[in-house]
């Protein structure tokens, strides 16, 4: 019974150490790494400003966008849009503790205008991938 004992300590432990590895593992994702999780596709653009970031994204015919704060966890005013060219903008806006969106618009081949605000500072791309 000493041997089974000793081995399931082990296990134990390394199931504990395991466990505590991945919290701290969640702990350190960075905002943009949980906004990624928010949008399919590849990153394509970051469009950073004072107080966040905007993070764009692009699949197939479609453009994703997210804006992150530079301090998550108090409520704030946030908010985010993508336009098509030619189309209306698609917009996210509201009191927020960690990103407002995803906002997702169909682009086919056109350009996209894509803006982000936090805390009244913000950001505005022009037109881009074009």
């Amino acid at each position: 019974m000493g041997q089974s004992g000793a081995g399931t300590r082990q296990r134990l432990a390394l199931g504990t150490a395991v466990l505590t590895a991945a919290g701290l593992l969640a702990v350190a994702v960075p905002q943009q790494a949980q906004a990624a999780a928010a949008c399919p596709g590849r990153k394509v653009r970051t469009l950073p400003f004072a107080t966040g970031s905007v993070l764009v994204y692009q699949r197939g015919g479609y453009v994703c966008a997210v804006t992150v704060p530079k301090k998550t966890g108090t409520k704030r005013q946030m908010s985010v849009s993508v336009q098509a060219r030619g189309g209306r903008p698609v917009v996210d806006s509201g009191r927020f503790a960690h990103r407002a969106g995803p906002v997702t618009v169909h682009v086919g081949n056109r350009c996209v205008w894509v803006r982000g605000a936090v805390s009244g500072r913000s950001v505005s791309s022009g037109w881009i991938l074009c």
